[in-house]
Parts: structure tokens; C-alpha cells; sequence
């Protein structure tokens, strides 16, 4: 039956669109302005408050408010399917300025970019039918290699334990529920050594998720690296770092396109401007609370 369901979910959302997912007018996916609401303005870097230690530099498309949030919610929870293009094409946009591929002129930079997901509870993806963030992912890496890009989308983390619903709990409750939550599945190292990771997903509010999705991420590779005889470990003043000493194959040529504030977690070290596969270069997202747009705080 749940087949069935996630089957007519799809014909129903991909082929009778009943009304735009924003404001609700008739006979339209996304209305000319509630897709200018989504993705009508440049994705500007975002930073929750507090920030949570480990969070990569994200970037948002747009603000979470009025339209964007009926978007979003129209798509997550009523399956409203035929919303994951427009929601895919906002999620690449925020990719695109994270990376610092500028602003759309020429050919992206060479090298291959990984979009990782974070994932939904099972029991969520069971309850809707899909994974949002994993479908709204895919979306966007067709978005950027329409544009020349060389991106995929490597839905690799699990939950390896049951986390409480995280709607009312503050940044401190969030963190504490989410440590340790994440894993990277089996063989999943192998595959993330292959590109530049973003971290993908569909809202942040207080960045734990993310947080945990690069810890999970930065620990599975170490490892992989260590199990390949590639890494030293140095002390640093915030803590052990692994700097990697040379590039595999699998990375080797691929660009650093995002720099990593704070020096938190495990920092692969090549050739000047080369990101070793496995580096957690930054996340993108379709949105964020307006307030955390505000960046420029003392």
C-alpha cells in the first residue's frame, strides 16, 4: 500500500497541479510571484544565532516567511511533489554562490561537487511518502549540471538513532539531541572521498542538523583516510585536526571553492586551491528565519 500511495503522489503532484503551493491560486505549480519570492533574489550567506560549533557557511535562497514557508511545508508534508523543480532550482542557486562560482557568467569551475543531504527520520519518510531534502537534492544537481556543472547527489548519512521531534526545542535542547545522531552508512566514505561535499537541505533554524550532518561527514572520511595509511594528526589550539598530506585519485583536481571559518573539524591539506575528496566545503539551503540574513553582528 505505501507503494501505491508514494505512486499516486506522484501522478497526482507531477501531472494535476490543483493549485500554487505558495498562495493557493488555481491551475499553476508556483505562480510567477511566489517563485519570485523563492527564487527572485541573490542566496546570500546565512548564520544562525547562537551558532552551533562545526556548522560549515551556509547559504539560503531565500527567507523563511509567508509564500517560501507554504512552499516548503506544501511540499514536505501535503506531497505536493511537482514543487521539488522550483524548490530544486533555489536549493542550486544557494549552491552556486556557496561554492563562490560568482554570479552564473561562464562555466562553473572544474572538479566534481557531491551534495549530500540530511536525511529525514524513517519514521517522517514513511509518514510522507518521500524524503524532501533527498528529493529537492536531486533537483538541484540536474539545475547545476544543466549549467555545465559536474554534481551529484550522494545520500549517504542515516540516522543511527531515534531523535525527539525537534519543533520544541531550543539551539542548546536541539544540539544535545542531535550529537551523535548521524552516521555515514557503509561504504558511504568511499563515495563522499570522490568530491567536494555541501551539505544539503530544505530549512535551517538553528544549524544543529547541519552541524551533526558535517560531524557525521568529517568523521566517516578521517577514517577512510586513516584505514588508506594517508593522514598525520597534528595538535591544534581548538583541538585535533587531521591535514591530510597529499589528494587521492578520486579528488585530485578538484578546486576549493569555500573556505572553512573557525578551523573546526578535519582540514585536508593538497596543492594550493585543491580540496581533497571528502571536504566538507560548505551548505546550501532553500531557506532560513529572515532574521539569520542579518549577518553582520558584533
Amino acid at each position: 500500500m505505501e507503494g501505491v500511495r508514494r505512486w499516486w503522489q506522484e501522478l497526482t503532484g507531477l501531472v494535476l497541479p490543483a493549485e500554487c503551493g505558495g498562495c493557493g491560486r488555481a491551475r499553476t505549480v508556483l505562480c510567477p510571484a511566489c517563485r519570485a519570492a523563492l527564487g527572485g533574489t541573490a542566496p546570500r550567506r546565512v548564520r544562525p544565532l547562537p551558532e552551533p560549533p562545526g556548522l560549515p557557511a551556509v547559504h539560503a535562497a531565500a527567507r523563511y516567511a509567508d509564500e517560501v514557508r507554504a512552499v516548503l511545508l506544501a511540499h514536505k508534508e501535503r506531497g505536493a511533489l511537482a514543487l521539488a523543480r522550483p524548490l530544486g532550482a533555489a536549493l542550486a542557486g544557494a549552491v552556486w554562490v556557496g561554492l563562490g562560482w560568482g554570479e552564473g557568467e561562464g562555466p562553473p569551475p572544474p572538479g566534481h561537487v557531491l551534495l549530500v543531504p540530511v536525511p529525514s527520520a524513517p519514521q517522517a519518510v514513511r509518514a510522507r511518502g518521500h524524503d524532501p531534502a533527498r528529493r529537492i537534492a536531486l533537483a538541484a544537481a540536474g539545475e547545476l549540471r544543466r549549467a555545465g556543472a559536474s554534481v551529484r547527489v550522494a545520500a549517504v548519512l542515516r540516522q543511527r538513532r531515534v531523535v525527539a521531534d525537534q519543533s520544541g526545542l531550543n539551539s542548546r535542547q536541539r544540539l544535545e539531541n542531535l550529537v551523535g545522531a548521524l552516521t555515514v552508512v557503509p561504504g558511504g566514505a568511499r563515495v563522499l572521498c570522490g568530491g567536494s561535499v555541501v551539505l544539503v537541505d530544505d530549512l535551517v533554524t538553528t544549524g544543529a542538523s547541519l552541524a551533526e550532518a558535517a560531524r557525521a561527514v568529517r568523521a566517516a572520511v578521517a577514517a577512510e583516510w586513516r584505514a588508506a595509511g594517508d593522514v598525520m594528526w597534528t595538535e591544534r589550539d581548538e583541538g585535533a585536526a587531521a591535514v591530510y598530506g597529499g589528494v587521492t585519485r578520486e579528488g585530485r583536481g578538484v578546486r576549493r571553492s569555500g573556505a572553512r571559518e573557525g578551523g573546526a573539524g578535519r582540514v585536508p591539506a593538497g596543492p594550493v586551491g585543491v580540496a581533497a575528496g571528502g571536504d566538507v566545503v560548505c551548505a546550501a539551503v532553500v531557506a532560513a528565519p529572515p532574521d539569520s540574513f542579518e549577518i553582520n553582528r558584533n
